[in-house]
């Protein structure tokens, strides 16, 4: 990958902002056809480094030279897609490509050779003549990518690529970044998603401004100091209720203690993620050692492969003492302002939904959909865009009605649009119902009068959100100057404030960084715990991991519901990983010959979804014919991530 001369070089680069520093003296160096992530928390300096590498900001002081040059004197060899890329909505995907290849005064001829190209590697063909302004959010991203290429760019500058897009789009993206990697583009990507970051041939973990490591993802993970382990319960019935929540209870305390090798915990849907130091002589002796100590039932303990996530909270944690676990978050601060649904009902579901369909003119956004939602449940609702999920959840709180079919809550059979029935939702919507001419504190105390919290208790809540989520030094800021996620921070504690029995929550961590949106689902765990049943959308199949319930739909339809164990046991086929000296090539000789949505490039190998493992010969055979040595294959567990995808883009599960 490394050619002898950097294409861009960055030496001693700062930025402030008036007195905050939000670089801090940073080097790194990129090279010809690599693909560079600049990865870190909200607000660690990933923007403000892409803004200096494309030279639309004046750095404070340091060196930047790209191509040899400063960025300034390069512009037009540089292609940059920004967190709110600009598009035109009045014209069409092919009016918009035009527009950005006038502007560059392109030839025609080349014009139409890579129009067609880009449109067909990301699956817009089929639109182009659709009004952009028609597209959903990932085809739009999809779109700006194409606009950013247009001019085929010799540098490639991402700020948040993929923010808000499904699996789907993800893939098709990152295969398309791999295709032109390939042919000697260099990209850096900006990312808090650190699934994404696994496909970087190097990262740097940026933190407060300065570089804490930099290296190819598979060295950052094996610089880690803990051995990562996955704990289930050897009963899976006992994986979302008293016992499970006990185990995590004793585990909690134990890292609390520091009197273990057990030093951080991540609670799953239907399992945990146990992090032991790799200087303790038997972990798994550990990690059961606790659970007889409380008296709890023995659990299986596998060994599991680290994340970037992982590397990231750890990293954190040591150098920063950055918290990233919340042990004794959830301490009740206020009795309820309204009594649970009949509590004393031997009925476990909240809500119930018979054969319920939504049709608008000649489209079914909902098709006859039948399903129950329990106390202390997180349902996750997962589909690609388009699929119907925020229609579900709309018909679910009561903001649309049914064209067919009913929706109750509990066994008085509420309906959802009823008053007695709306003072017990909590409703976080993707565009956030904020008033940006109040304060952090002035909408809180809105939504909380709204709700009939008492004065007492809604102080007491209002000071605990505040808390909880670091916004108490800037309570009286007004909301419009608030960065995207300091914004739905304050949504979602608009969104709990009641306690409500029952909470919807639609893309509520889009634009989170990692320890935000770990602290924020410890938060829904808590509550799950209290009995509050959960909905939630996301397009986060890392998130979806948190979840007890998963419901996949399609076109409208419940296509398959379980946990995520489950899901993923559930799928028909075998994936397969495959291991090469160059993934990229690889990638691209497999889309040559099998259907694209079979593959996932994921950085220094490859994952495929084949339909039976008597296929593993003829990839074998496949490989060798087009002279991709050496290579190894091995099959390896379904992840949420490919699943998804079986069941989304099979032709025979369409």
């Amino acid at each position: 990958m490394k050619q002898n001369q950097a294409i861009i070089q960055v030496k001693g680069l700062r930025q402030y902002y008036d007195k905050f520093a939000a670089v801090n003296g940073i080097d790194f160096e990129v090279y010809p056809g690599e693909i560079f992530g600049l990865i870190g928390t909200n607000g660690a300096g990933k923007t403000s480094t892409i803004k200096a590498l494309a030279g639309v900001q004046k750095v404070t002081s340091g060196m930047i030279r790209v191509m040899g040059q400063p960025p300034a004197m390069v512009r037009s060899s540089l292609g940059y897609l920004t967190q709110q890329f600009s598009l035109y909505s009045d014209l069409s995907v092919e009016e918009n490509l035009r527009y950005y290849a006038k502007m560059r005064r392109l030839p025609e001829e080349i014009f139409q050779s890579r129009r067609k190209q880009y449109l067909q590697w990301l699956a817009l063909k089929p639109f182009a003549d659709r009004l952009a302004g028609h597209l959903s959010g990932g085809m739009k991203q999809k779109l700006a990518l194409c606009c950013a290429l247009i001019t085929q760019p010799q540098i490639l500058l991402l700020d948040e690529v993929s923010t808000g897009i499904d699996a789907v789009f993800r893939r098709e993206i990152w295969s398309f970044l791999a295709k032109i990697a390939q042919q000697g583009t260099t990209i850096v990507v900006a990312t808090h998603y650190l699934d994404e970051a696994e496909r970087c041939d190097r990262v740097a973990l940026i933190h407060n401004g300065t570089i804490q490591q930099i290296g190819p993802p598979e060295d950052l993970r094996a610089s880690m100091e803990l051995s990562c382990f996955e704990v289930v319960p050897e009963d899976p019935m006992l994986a979302s209720g008293p016992i499970f929540a006990a185990t995590e209870q004793a585990l909690q305390n134990a890292i609390a203690s520091n009197h273990t090798p057990v030093v951080d915990l991540k609670p799953l849907g239907d399992r945990m993620m146990v992090f032991v130091s790799k200087q303790a002589i038997s972990a798994e002796e550990a990690i059961q050692q606790i659970l007889h100590l409380h008296q709890l039932p023995s659990a299986r303990i596998h060994p599991a492969n680290p994340t970037l996530e992982h590397v990231m909270a750890n990293h954190l944690q040591r150098s920063s003492g950055v918290k990233t676990s919340f042990p004794g978050l959830f301490s009740t601060v206020s009795q309820r302002s309204s009594p649970p649904y009949n509590s004393a009902s031997n009925v476990n579901w909240i809500v119930k939904v018979d054969q319920v369909s939504k049709v608008y003119g000649n489209f079914q956004a909902v098709r006859s959909l039948s399903f129950t939602i329990s106390r202390g449940e997180i349902l996750g609702l997962l589909g690609a865009n388009g699929a119907g999920k925020t229609t579900l959840m709309k018909l679910l709180c009561g903001l649309l009605r049914p064209s067919s079919g009913k929706i109750c809550y509990t066994s008085e059979h509420l309906l959802p649009y009823s008053p007695s029935v709306k003072q017990r939702i909590g409703y976080m919507s993707q565009k956030l119902t904020l008033y940006p001419d109040l304060t952090i504190l002035e909408n809180l105390s809105f939504f909380g009068r709204a709700y009939g919290v008492p004065r007492q208790q809604r102080n007491a809540r209002i000071d605990w959100i505040l808390q909880t989520f670091g916004l108490t030094q800037s309570a009286n800021q007004r909301v419009r100057n608030l960065s995207g996620g300091n914004k739905q921070r304050v949504a979602f504690g608009a969104a709990i404030l009641h306690e409500p029995d029952i909470l919807f929550l639609d893309e509520p961590t889009s634009g989170m960084d990692i320890l935000v949106g770990r602290q924020f689902w410890q938060i829904l765990q808590g509550f799950a715990r209290q009995g509050t049943a959960i909905v939630v959308t996301t397009h986060s199949m890392e998130e979806a991991e948190y979840c007890t319930n998963l419901l996949f739909m399609r076109l409208g339809e419940l296509i398959l519901q379980g946990s995520p164990a489950a899901i993923k046991a559930q799928q028909t086929g075998t994936l397969v990983e495959i291991l090469s000296a160059s993934p990229k090539n690889t990638l691209y000789s497999l889309e040559q010959q099998f259907e694209p949505w079979r593959m996932v490039f994921m950085g220094d190998r490859i994952q495929m979804i084949l339909d039976q493992p008597s296929n593993i010969s003829q990839l074998q055979d496949y490989l060798a014919s087009v002279e991709v040595e050496p290579h190894q294959i091995t099959p390896i567990p379904f992840s949420l991530e490919a699943a998804f995808l079986n069941i989304s883009q099979h032709p025979k599960k369409r």
